[in-house]
């Protein structure tokens, strides 16, 4: 067989049930493979930035990669924004990216580039193959390397002639490596740090935002007294009805010094210690309190779970107090003029049973999250990395992991328009996917970061590099162009319709909130 015919034997030998891809000419015999392989769904991004934000979505919901098919330098590059999202959230991602064949390389052809340094840039691992007969072991050790506790970015670069090549060789199954043991001498200190009577805060992220995890963390909090917070954008969180409340760090440096002030002791579990998103002048960058003690018991890469269940055995930590549980939201309106507010209500008492919410709604979002910590049980999806144009295809990739469930995405107009693609392979894989388009005709949000930076005062030019009004984007027409039924909903009655109707039904649809 040819090397590409058995790259694909081996990742399916693995485990390996999804390829994304926007591939091209060097790629095409890795293309041609996948037919041979019925255990493979093929799934067609329009740009790459869409291929691998639906790969970190399908792996933060299944748990394990899939395969993006990238092009040479350009197509890696293209789709940047979204392994860096992924990277951040620690997310199991493997980017098989054609190169030009090896003779080919030398003549310095029009894509040819710094291929390899663009996957540094971007990857935990990469590995260049030199032959069709390495090429099903680079296999392999790339999905070894993906699943190493809790995830990581392989990349694996095949030159065409390696791809097209013979061999008769099959890649191993190799086994990652789990979480590393938490160190003893921590656990002693942090459990001296939760029962020194100090004001304490148990801060919790990555992979310990499950149901299970957090209910660990309320049995020590209720024990304690310590608070329980997590980090301002999540790779996952399980929230709702009868699951206790972590409360993000607030987005805004002062807010978020504020939240932690009087703390005295901070103990982090699979998360660190937090800084400020940007630099701004005469302002803090990290925002723990001054000579508070911090105590790292669990890194990203240790076992934060066992942690947590060390903690509640050493606590005889057994009961959960109401007070962590989610209070009662107020009473969605009925009828009236549709706002952002109105929006986390209706979300609040609407939202389905075991929905899956992607949140990138930037401004309009800071109204739908408190909204909706008592609404039946669901998992969240965060901007881990904060590179806009995440939300859309993450939704899409988690949809795909998860077919039986309905996906809610909510979305800023401006970070929409970055992998607004996303709708057309939503449209063609048929996903039950509900994206909210909050519509300001803005970049709102660099509005606000204007005036914190404080820049100079500004003119018309100036602003004008925030507006999305002239001119001003249809987004009826824009989702259905792309293969989704589109509705604005000016009123509340009318969301409560459309809502209801577009979570329930098969196929994606999207609803325009003007702001």
């Amino acid at each position: 067989m040819n090397a590409a015919d058995a790259l694909l034997k081996t990742l399916v030998d693995n485990g390996l049930e999804v390829v994304f891809a926007n591939p091209g000419t060097s790629e095409m015999h890795l293309v041609a493979a996948i037919d041979h392989y019925p255990q493979i769904r093929p799934v067609l991004g329009l740009f790459e930035g869409v291929v691998t934000g639906a790969a970190d979505g399908y792996a933060r919901m299944s748990g394990k990669a899939a395969a993006n098919l990238l092009h040479l330098g350009p197509g890696l590059g293209n789709g940047f924004a979204n392994i860096h999202n992924a990277k951040k959230a620690r997310s199991p991602m493997i980017n098989i990216v054609g190169d030009h064949a090896t003779f080919h390389l030398k003549y310095d052809a029009p894509l040819t580039s710094d291929l390899d340094g663009l996957a540094k840039s971007s990857s935990d691992w990469v590995e260049r193959v030199k032959s069709p007969e390495e090429l099903p072991a680079g296999g392999s050790r790339a999905w070894q390397a993906a699943h190493n506790f809790p995830g990581q970015i392989a990349t694996l670069i095949v030159p065409a002639d390696c791809a097209w090549g013979e061999t008769d060789k099959i890649g191993k199954i190799l086994n990652s490596v789990g979480p590393s043991e938490i160190d003893n001498d921590v656990l002693r200190e942090a459990y001296e740090a939760l029962t020194d009577k100090s004001n304490c805060m148990l801060f919790l992220g990555g992979e310990f935002l499950d149901e299970q995890s957090v209910n660990m963390a309320a049995k020590i909090a209720t024990k304690t007294g310590a608070r329980l917070a997590t980090e301002t954008f999540r790779k996952r969180q399980r929230r709702g009805f009868g699951i206790p409340v972590v409360e993000p760090l607030p987005y805004f440096s002062e807010m978020a010094e504020d939240f932690l002030d009087g703390i005295e002791s901070i103990v982090f579990v699979g998360s660190k210690p937090p800084v400020s998103f940007f630099a701004y002048p005469d302002k803090r960058s990290y925002l723990s309190p001054e000579n508070s003690k911090l105590v790292q018991l669990a890194t990203f890469e240790q076992d934060g779970k066992k942690a947590l269940e060390s903690l509640c055995e050493m606590l005889d930590a057994n009961e959960i107090s109401e007070e962590l549980l989610p209070s009662e939201t107020s009473q969605a309106p009925l009828n009236g003029e549709l706002n952002p507010a109105h929006v986390g209500l209706l979300l609040g008492e609407l939202l389905p049973e075991e929905a899956i919410v992607s949140d990138e709604a930037a401004t309009s979002g800071f109204l739908v999250y408190p909204n909706t910590w008592n609404s039946k049980p669901h998992d969240w999806l965060s901007l881990t990395g904060g590179s806009i144009g995440q939300g859309l295809p993450l939704a899409t990739g988690a949809a795909i992991a998860c077919p039986d469930r309905p996906v809610i995405c909510l979305h800023g107009d401006g970070g929409a328009m970055y992998t607004i693609q996303s709708l057309w392979t939503q449209a063609r894989e048929n996903l039950n996917v509900t994206n909210i388009i909050f519509s300001n005709r803005a970049y709102a949000i660099l509005k606000i970061e204007l005036d914190r930076v404080g820049a100079l005062e500004t003119g018309d030019r100036a602003e004008s590099l925030f507006s999305l009004e002239n001119p001003e984007i249809n987004w009826i027409s824009l989702g259905k162009s792309l293969g989704v039924e589109s509705f604005t909903a000016p009123t509340v009655e009318e969301f409560r319709k459309i809502f209801s109707s577009a979570v329930n039904e098969p196929g994606p649809s999207l609803i325009e909130v003007r702001v």
